[in-house]
């Protein structure tokens, strides 16, 4: 049995959180410079170089990719041989705590969703744990912020609603979400599970890398047609117009029950920060 202190997954988190703020994972990089290339108006091509520049900006300074800083969605593996000495959700906590101070990222939870009175450290954390073999632990921040958060929607479709139905409902989405999400978005869908659970998974699709498709071919070639049906909408960077509304569309599907179809999509702006260190 291999022992881990909670402090060093405090130190972590802290630095996870800065380094996930300000520097934009390289894949999501990579896909905003080819979406550039294919475009061809004038407004389109101006608002992807700013973003080009700010991210670029962003890394080489240290400073936030964007001013809403987002929750910290924090996700642990958790190896079944590791035992953590201390107190798991304080150590995470305080390492949100921590690296929003040191980073001078702008700390944006409240305690009750009715009072809205801000608790001054981005705290606490959404955390989520799974159990793995093993005696490590995978450690990912995921910085959410709340213009495309705010986006999202899940239906409990019927199952009879079928392929048709879940896209339909994605594009619909979309449709809906419009420019309030700052687009080039990424769009992560999650079917099947639970009410619950399709959530998690959509938001578990956003940290996907873009170059990724799904392991299933059927649900590969959905992702792939679903993006080209998003790109056709028009929508374009920032709302403007263009060829690129969505890099990317990533699906993440489990087993569900036979009276349900459980669909959500969980959108992200061009800013879609994730950072993974293992312990």
């Amino acid at each position: 049995m291999r022992e881990i202190e909670a402090a060093r997954i405090t130190q972590v988190v802290k630095r996870l959180c800065i380094e996930a703020n300000c520097r934009l994972p390289e894949d999501v990089q990579e896909r905003i410079r080819a979406c550039r290339a294919c475009e061809d108006g004038e407004t389109a091509c101006g608002i992807l170089d700013k973003i080009i520049q700010n991210y670029e900006i962003a890394g080489a300074e240290g400073v936030p990719i964007c001013q809403d800083t987002g929750m910290a969605c924090v996700f642990l593996k958790i190896g079944q041989e590791v035992h953590i000495a201390g107190d798991l959700r304080a150590a995470v906590d305080e390492g949100v705590r921590q690296g929003y101070a040191e980073g001078r990222l702008r700390k944006s939870v409240v305690r009750d969703p009715l009072d809205r009175v801000n608790t001054g450290d981005n705290t606490p954390a959404l955390l989520y744990c799974e159990l793995v073999p093993g005696e490590q632990i995978e450690i990912t921040v995921a910085p959410k912020g709340f213009g495309s958060e705010n986006m999202s929607q899940i239906k409990m479709l019927k199952p009879s609603d079928g392929l048709d139905g879940v896209r339909d409902f994605v594009l619909q989405v979309v449709e809906d979400a419009g420019p309030n999400p700052c687009p080039p978005i990424v769009v992560g869908v999650g079917v099947g599970g639970s009410f619950d659970k399709a959530a998690l998974l959509a938001k578990q699709a956003l940290m996907r890398p873009l170059d990724q498709r799904s392991q299933s071919p059927f649900y590969a070639g959905l992702e792939e047609e679903l993006l080209e049906k998003i790109n056709q909408k028009g929508i374009g960077p920032q709302g403007f117009g263009g060829k690129t509304t969505a890099l990317a569309v990533n699906i993440e599907t489990m087993p569900t029950h036979i009276a349900g179809l459980p669909c959500a999509v969980n959108i992200n702006c061009h800013v879609t920060r994730h950072k993974t260190e293992v312990l």
